[in-house]
């Protein structure tokens, strides 16, 4: 009789977790694939009431994401359309060979309207990245840095010939199972480098290292350049930061690579961080991955 009650409460308990695990199952699907589930109606219970209310949750949210990127899309248009009005006048008046004065005028309006052009191309470019962030699969893979070396060595090998800068790779894993796509990886590092080298003078040097710490993970980049003080770590994965600066070739920044870099691997549950001694002492990101 013992065995026999003690099934039956199973069989019970089993009855009354089954809604919170289908309902637990939907929201990790949304949250990690962007994945719609719909949910079970038949419970009439607190439970169906919890399911009910995630469902209407998820879709609402869904809803207004579609809703906020189609409404920022298209702001973005009709920005881009009021900037190129008096961009389009400015260069009728500069054809029309004005006084100095006038054509310096002139040029400022184009050159605005341009600072404003890169400005909406770069809030664009926030919102493909985002979605792509959002849609990143959580699945573990083997990584085999080996492999990986050549596509992030071809997007940033001029980068560093325009300023002499030689980048030194220390490969001491040669693979890892992680959490992450090969080609976010691959544009997370390319970020990263590249960040570098904006930021490193000419006929300097730039670090890539991939090791294993206390079983984890880890990859840094680390260059000579122009370096940060404390207070301005937590302003460097801030999207649109206020510390965007010129590189030390007058680079431009567009203020949301770091932010995304960030992102992309906290979505991928690692963690990044940053760190340097001061102006003109260096910096190094470093990345960290628990292995899986």
């Amino acid at each position: 009789m013992t065995l026999l009650a003690t099934v039956f409460t199973v069989l019970a308990l089993k009855r009354l977790i089954r809604p919170i695990a289908i309902a637990s199952k939907a929201l990790d699907d949304y949250r990690n694939h962007r994945r719609l589930s719909v949910l079970p109606t038949e419970y009439s219970d607190e439970a169906g009431l919890l399911m009910s209310n995630i469902q209407e949750s998820i879709f609402e949210s869904e809803t207004f994401i579609n809703e906020k990127q189609d409404l920022i899309y298209m702001l973005s248009h009709d920005l881009k359309n009021f900037a190129g009005n008096p961009q389009g006048l400015a260069k009728l008046i500069i054809d029309e060979k004005p006084s100095d004065a006038i054509k310096d005028l002139a040029n400022l309006i184009c050159e605005s309207t341009n600072l404003q052009f890169r400005y909406i191309e770069n809030f664009i470019k926030l919102l493909n990245e985002q979605d792509q962030v959002t849609k990143i699969n959580q699945e573990s893979r083997i990584i085999l840095f080996a492999n990986i070396l050549p596509f992030i060595n071809e997007q940033v090998e001029q980068r560093l010939i325009d300023k002499n800068i030689t980048l030194d790779v220390s490969l001491e894993e040669q693979e890892a199972k992680l959490k992450i796509d090969e080609g976010l990886l691959i544009q997370v590092l390319v970020n990263l480098i590249s960040n570098a080298v904006k930021f490193s003078y000419f006929d300097g040097e730039i670090k890539l290292r991939i090791f294993n710490e206390n079983d984890n993970l880890v990859i840094t980049v680390s260059d000579n350049g122009i370096g940060f003080n404390d207070y301005q770590i937590d302003e460097l994965f801030k999207k649109f930061t206020k510390m965007s600066r010129l590189g030390t070739a007058n680079e431009s920044s567009t203020g949301i690579g770091l932010y995304l870099c960030k992102k992309i691997i906290e979505r991928s549950k690692g963690k990044l961080t940053a760190s340097s001694e001061g102006k003109n002492k260096g910096a190094e990101f470093k990345i960290e991955f628990k292995n899986c």
